[in-house]
């Protein structure tokens, strides 16, 4: 058996924080949604103006993003690249950039969805609430496609 990290209520605010406070610094309404490695909701967060439906999106980004272990962005250009085939893949995917996996030490712990802008804003929002947690907890930044 191996030994995993998984992500604790106390990170989990981390994020939100960073991710929050990026979008307030850009003045973007936007929905946070922050899910573990099984893809099950942790933190559900809509800012001031962002539109209602930004919830159920940044919370398909999170999922589809921890149970790919990859950025969301990674299905959205499969299907621009032809292969529409993948829009009937069970399990209620979000093909939309704005899912970012969280990584520690090689290990996905879960995942941030944002919604509510541009899709690159979004990513850049999940992204920097990341960036944050691993600066915090000092665990070395590491991407995966």
């Amino acid at each position: 058996m191996k030994d995993k990290k998984c992500l604790m209520l106390d990170d989990v605010k981390i994020i939100a924080a960073g991710c929050e406070a990026e979008a307030l610094r850009q003045n973007w309404a936007v929905s946070i949604a922050i899910v573990d490695d099984g893809g099950h909701l942790m933190w559900l967060q809509r800012l001031d103006d962002a539109p209602l439906t930004s919830m159920t999106i940044a919370t398909g980004k999170a999922y589809t993003s921890a149970l790919g272990r990859r950025a969301s962005k990674w299905y959205e250009e499969v299907v621009a690249g032809g292969r529409n085939a993948f829009l009937s893949i069970p399990g209620g995917l979000t093909l939309l950039e704005g899912g970012e996996p969280i990584i520690v030490n090689g290990e996905t712990v879960g995942a941030v969805g944002v919604s509510g802008v541009k899709s690159d804003e979004d990513a850049r929002i999940a992204r920097s609430g990341i960036s944050a947690f691993l600066e915090q907890r000092q665990f070395q930044a590491e991407s995966k496609a």
